[in-house]
C-alpha cells in the first residue's frame, strides 16, 4: 500500500516558514537559506533547473533528495504551494515551475476556490479541489497506482497531515541556520515521535537529517 511522505527543512530554532512573504518574494526572505543545501544537489539542478551537466552536490544531501523524488504516485499541496495566494485572479497561472514542472505525477492543489485541472506535457497534472486533508488523501490514492503520497507543503498543509496523524514517513532537514521568526512547527506536537522508529544523519553541509517511519 502507498504511503504517506513529508519532506520539511527546519531552522535549528523550530521553523519551517518564514512571515515575509510578498507577491515580490513569494517565499520569504529566508526561504533561500532554508532550502540551500537542498537547492545545491545535483538532484534538484537535473530534476528541477533541468540542468544536465552533471553539476551540483553530491553526498548525504543529494541522498535525500532523489528519495524525495521517488517511487511517487501523487502529490498533495497547499493553495500557497501552487502559488494561488498571489495569483488567484490570473485563471492563466500554470505554477511556478514552467512547462515541465518536477513532479510528474498527479497534484491535488487545496483551496477554497477549485479552478479546472491542468495538464502538462510531462504527466504533471493539477487538480484543485475544496476537501479535507483526509478526502484528498482518498483522492490522491485513487490514482497513485500504488505509489506513495507526499504532502509537498506549505507549512500550514503539512501541519494539518501531521495532527491528523496521516504522515507515514516524516523527513526533518535540520539547517544549522537560526530564524527567530516565522511559523512554528512543532508547537503542541508533544510526543510525536513516538509510534516511529527515528534515525538521524549528518550531511557534508551541516544539515542533520531526521527521519520518522513507522
Amino acid at each position: 500500500m502507498s504511503r504517506v511522505r513529508l519532506d520539511l527543512n527546519i531552522s535549528i530554532d523550530g521553523f519551517a516558514t518564514t512571515t515575509d512573504q510578498t507577491p515580490e518574494n513569494p517565499f520569504g526572505e529566508d526561504w533561500g537559506r532554508l532550502t540551500r543545501d537542498y537547492t545545491a544537489t545535483r538532484t534538484f539542478r537535473e530534476r528541477v533547473l533541468h540542468d544536465d551537466t552533471g553539476a551540483g552536490t553530491t553526498g548525504v544531501d543529494d541522498a535525500y533528495a532523489q528519495r524525495y523524488f521517488a517511487d511517487l504516485g501523487a502529490e498533495i499541496m497547499g493553495a500557497g504551494m501552487f502559488g494561488l495566494h498571489e495569483h488567484g485572479d490570473d485563471p492563466q497561472w500554470r505554477g511556478w515551475w514552467g512547462d515541465e514542472p518536477p513532479f510528474r505525477v498527479p497534484v491535488f492543489v487545496l483551496t477554497h476556490t477549485p479552478r479546472p485541472p491542468i495538464e502538462m506535457a510531462n504527466g504533471t497534472s493539477f487538480h484543485f479541489i475544496e476537501a479535507s486533508v483526509e478526502d484528498a488523501l482518498a483522492q490522491a490514492r485513487a490514482v497513485a497506482a500504488g505509489g506513495d503520497i507526499r504532502i509537498g507543503g506549505g507549512g500550514t498543509t503539512a501541519r494539518s497531515f501531521l495532527d491528523a496523524g496521516l504522515v507515514d514517513d516524516l523527513h526533518v532537514a535540520v539547517v544549522p541556520i537560526i530564524l527567530g521568526r516565522g511559523i512554528r512547527h512543532w508547537d503542541d506536537l508533544r510526543g510525536l515521535e513516538n509510534g516511529y522508529e527515528v534515525r538521524a544523519e549528518a550531511a557534508e553541509s551541516g544539515v542533520t537529517h531526521l527521519t520518522f517511519r513507522r
